[in-house]
């Protein structure tokens, strides 16, 4: 069976994506993602995990976890420590919070061995495909200069994305979702990346910005669904 297309919503620290508000946006996207067959992930600061993983049933992801074990590392946060929350995994080297690949390696390998998703991001081609060779669930494509700015990565820079496909799927021949991000902001925009070969997109200020947050998501769920 095909996988349906995914989209990540990043809430990143916007007030929209804490208390009631980020809870009333988590469920939007869980009637979405079953009436429009999409998968949807939330993306969450970590004191919003246990609360949504809790409400809804789709998946809870952290912004970034450490490659730590548990002990010393004051203000780190472990695997151990964000499962326990009830993630189902973690968004890692997102161009706001970079590692290095020695560290998203580690991060990548505990992760695995903890059952849970990751979601390695990396700003061109070939840093998304050095991350996908780490061995990460979901690949994330997003030029930071285009972050945030409603500039969508599918139209401003295509090339991007179908660079990034080509290295992925067809050079390094690994079998995993392949995302895009960076100013996906319309239906149209959501539309265009599936076009271009993409699996899904990974938004943030388009939602989390938005006069009516849920209204976005089923948007650019239909946009990924290419309904009218």
């Amino acid at each position: 069976m095909e996988r349906p297309p995914v989209l990540i919503v990043n809430y990143k620290t916007y007030n929209t994506g804490i208390g009631r508000q980020g809870l009333e946006i988590a469920k939007g996207a869980e009637h979405i993602s079953r009436d429009y067959n999409v998968e949807i992930m939330l993306a969450v600061p970590y004191t919003m995990i246990p609360v949504l993983s809790g409400s809804v049933s789709i998946p809870i992801l952290a912004q970034h976890v450490d490659p730590l074990e548990p002990g010393r590392g004051t203000g780190f946060v472990t695997v151990e420590a964000i499962r326990d929350a009830g993630a189902k995994g973690s968004l890692i080297n997102h161009s706001e919070h970079r590692v290095t690949l020695a560290d998203a390696q580690i991060a990548i390998k505990r992760l695995k061995e903890s059952g849970l998703l990751s979601v390695g991001c990396g700003d061109t081609p070939e840093a998304a495909g050095s991350i996908g060779l780490l061995g990460a669930d979901i690949i994330a494509v997003e030029p930071p200069e285009l972050i945030g700015t409603g500039i969508s990565v599918s139209k401003a820079k295509p090339e991007v994305v179908t660079a990034a496909i080509a290295l992925i799927k067809e050079r390094l021949q690994l079998n995993v979702p392949v995302l895009v991000g960076a100013g996906i902001t319309h239906k149209d925009d959501a539309r265009r990346s599936i076009e271009l070969g993409a699996d899904g997109i990974l938004v943030a200020s388009a939602v989390m910005k938005a006069e009516d947050p849920v209204g976005k998501i089923k948007e650019l769920a239909e946009g990924l669904i290419g309904k009218a």
